[in-house]
C-alpha cells in the first residue's frame, strides 16, 4: 500500500508546487508548460509498449482533455493566487463527494444513506471553512469559488472516464487527454500572453519540473501499480490522503497557518469524503467500469515503477491480441 500513499503525497506537492510558482509564472502558461512536458512522456510510453493511438474516438479524448487536464488544471493554479496551498488541499477533498453525486445522477449509481450523510458532513465543512477561516476577503473568496468549480470539472472527469474506460486503456485515455489539454493550455496562454507572465527563479524551475513530471507522470504509474495489486475499492479511500498531505506539506514547507475555522472545516471535509466515497451496492457492470478505471492514475520506487509498465505492457498485449481476432 505505500504506493498508495506515495501517490497521493506526490499529488499533494502539486499543490505546493503551484503555490509556488504562482508568482512566478502565469496560471495558464504554467498548465501550459505542464501538459505538454506530460503528454510528451506519456506519448514515449506508448511508443514503448507499441499501443496504437484511438484517433477514432477524438470526442472522448476532446471531452476528457477539457475537464481533467484544462479546465480542472488551469482553475487549480488560478486558484493558487488566491488561498493557500493548505487551504486548497482541505477544499480538494470533496471531490469523492461530487464524484459519488454525479454518478448518481449521471450514472445512476446506488448510494447508501451513509454515503449521503457523508456528503451531508463534507457540505457543512466547506460552509464552516469558508465562513469561519480567512475566506471573508474577496480574493480568497474568489481562490474557494474556481476550487470548487475545479473540483466538479475533475469530478465530470472522473464519471465520464468510467464510460469512455469501457473502450480505451487507461493509459492512453490519459495520454489523449494529456495532448489535448496541452493543446488547449497551450491556445489560450498565447491568446493571453503577455510579457509579465514568467518570472522563473530557480525553485521555480524545480516545482516546474515537478509539476510536469513527478506530479502527472510518475504518480500516475505509481497508482496505476497500487490499484493493480489492491484492487479498485480499496485504492478508493486512499485518497483521501490527499488534503491531508496537502496540509502538512504546506505547513512544513511554505510555513502556512491555518485558523481554527479551517480546521474544523477541513475534519468535516474529510470525515464526509471518507464516509461518502465508501463502496456501495453497485451493479457488475459498474463493478466492472470501476475496475476499469482503476488501471487508470513495491517494494520501493523502482518497484512500483516496474509494476505499473508492466500493467501497461500486459493491458497493451491484451488490447493487440482483441484487435487481431477482430474481422477487418
Amino acid at each position: 500500500m505505500a504506493w498508495l500513499v506515495l501517490a497521493t503525497l506526490l499529488w499533494g506537492g502539486n499543490y505546493i508546487a503551484g503555490r509556488v510558482l504562482a508568482f512566478q509564472i502565469s496560471p495558464l502558461v504554467l498548465n501550459a508548460v505542464r501538459w505538454i512536458l506530460s503528454s510528451l512522456i506519456l506519448i514515449g510510453i506508448l511508443k514503448v509498449t507499441r499501443r496504437r493511438f484511438p484517433w477514432h474516438e477524438w470526442k472522448a479524448l476532446l471531452w476528457m482533455g477539457l475537464l481533467g487536464m484544462f479546465v480542472f488544471s488551469a482553475l487549480t493554479y488560478l486558484s493558487l493566487g488566491h488561498v493557500g496551498a493548505a487551504e486548497a488541499g482541505l477544499i480538494s477533498g470533496t471531490m469523492p463527494v461530487i464524484i459519488m453525486i454525479l454518478s448518481v445522477l449521471l450514472l445512476k449509481q446506488r448510494v447508501t444513506w451513509l454515503q449521503w450523510g457523508g456528503a451531508l458532513v463534507s457540505v457543512v465543512g466547506v460552509a464552516v471553512l469558508v465562513g469561519g477561516g480567512a475566506t471573508g476577503h474577496l480574493m480568497v473568496s474568489r481562490g474557494v469559488g474556481e476550487l470548487l468549480a475545479a473540483a466538479v470539472a475533475w469530478s465530470l472527469y472522473t464519471v465520464y472516464g468510467k464510460k469512455f474506460s469501457r473502450r480505451i486503456d487507461a493509459i492512453t485515455l490519459t495520454t489523449g487527454a494529456a495532448a489535448v489539454g496541452a493543446m488547449m493550455s497551450s491556445l489560450t496562454a498565447l491568446a493571453l500572453w503577455h510579457t509579465e507572465s514568467v518570472h522563473l527563479a530557480a525553485v521555480g524551475i524545480v516545482s516546474l519540473f515537478y509539476v510536469s513530471t513527478a506530479a502527472s507522470v510518475i504518480a500516475y504509474l505509481l497508482w496505476t501499480a497500487g490499484v493493480a495489486r489492491v484492487g479498485a475499492a480499496a485504492a478508493g479511500p486512499f485518497m483521501n490522503l490527499l488534503p491531508i498531505w496537502t496540509v502538512v506539506l504546506g505547513l512544513l514547507l511554505l510555513h502556512e497557518s491555518l485558523s481554527l475555522g479551517d480546521l474544523i472545516g477541513g475534519v468535516f471535509i474529510i470525515i464526509g469524503a471518507f464516509l461518502a466515497g465508501r463502496p456501495s451496492t453497485m451493479s457488475p457492470a459498474t463493478r466492472d467500469s470501476d475496475k476499469a478505471v482503476a488501471v487508470n492514475p513495491m517494494r520501493g520506487s523502482d518497484g512500483a515503477l516496474s509494476e505499473g509498465m508492466g500493467a501497461i505492457r500486459e493491458s497493451a498485449a491484451t488490447t493487440q491480441y482483441e484487435s487481431r481476432r477482430r474481422p477487418a
